[in-house]
This record gives C-alpha cells, sequence and structure tokens, in this order.
C-alpha cells in the first residue's frame, strides 16, 4: 500500500480535508494509495476545538464521506511519518515551507507544495473546494501512472 501524506499547520482542517476526501476518492477508484495527514505547529491552533474542523466536517458531509465515529484528535508530524510516506504534500507553500525549513529542513525540498491558504487568507468553501480539484488531479495522476 503507497502512503500520501498531507501536511498542515494545524492538523484540523485542511490536511484532515484533504485525508478523508482523497481516501474516500481512492477507494472508489480501487487506488492501492492511502492517505494520513499531520500537523506542522499543532501549538498554532489555539482557537480549534474538537478532533477536526466544522468547516471540513461540513464539506466532508455534502459530499457524502463518511467518518469514523472516534475521529482521532490532531497529530504532530514526526520523523517517521516522512520516511514512512510514498507522496509528500504540504497545502500552503507560503505558510508551510517556512515550517518545514524550520522543524523538517532535510524534508523541505523532497516535498510538494499545494498553494491552499487557511481561513484568515480563503474562505472555506473556497480552500476546501481547491483541495477538492487538487485531489482530482492527483488521483488522475496516480491512475495514469500505475
Amino acid at each position: 500500500m503507497n502512503k500520501i501524506l498531507f501536511l498542515c499547520t494545524g492538523n484540523y482542517y485542511r490536511s484532515r480535508f484533504a485525508e478523508h476526501l482523497f481516501n474516500w476518492l481512492a477507494t472508489k477508484q480501487g487506488l492501492d494509495w492511502e492517505a494520513d495527514s499531520r500537523g506542522l505547529a499543532l501549538e498554532q491552533g489555539i482557537n480549534n476545538v474538537g478532533a477536526i474542523s466544522r468547516y471540513a466536517l461540513d464539506a466532508l458531509a455534502v459530499r457524502l464521506v463518511n467518518l469514523p465515529d472516534d475521529e482521532r484528535f490532531p497529530l504532530p508530524a514526526t520523523e517517521l511519518d516522512f520516511q514512512s510516506a510514498t507522496k509528500i504534500i504540504a497545502l500552503d507553500e507560503f505558510e508551510h515551507r517556512p515550517l518545514m525549513n524550520e522543524r523538517f529542513p532535510q524534508w523541505a525540498d523532497a516535498i510538494e507544495y499545494w498553494l491552499v491558504h487557511d481561513i484568515d487568507k480563503t474562505s472555506p468553501s473556497e480552500a476546501l473546494g481547491q483541495i477538492e480539484k487538487n485531489l482530482l488531479q492527483l488521483i488522475e495522476q496516480l491512475i495514469n501512472s500505475y
């Protein structure tokens, strides 16, 4: 099983949406890929309440993606997460490359960066729509390359 790792700052909103939607899409396509997600700076998520953002929950529900009843809380990225992933995507290069350079410099240039801004710069519907569009392109690439 190939593993994709989605990274954001708090592992609460963008990366969790990407993880769950990717897994749902990959399963529908019969892909041998599974997503997980982690945060690069959980301490910055001071307003994060609960296991996952209500924006992510609502957007997943609209797309009929079911979540487990025991949805986990955000987790920080570790060296092992990077080592065990086949592909790694950070969701906002402007926000996440500096965190990568600071916390995981050996991986900073080895991962892919998207440009999906957090809620302070982009509305949830726009940001999650961008993630969905990127995921559909990613799924298409994976289908065509394996």
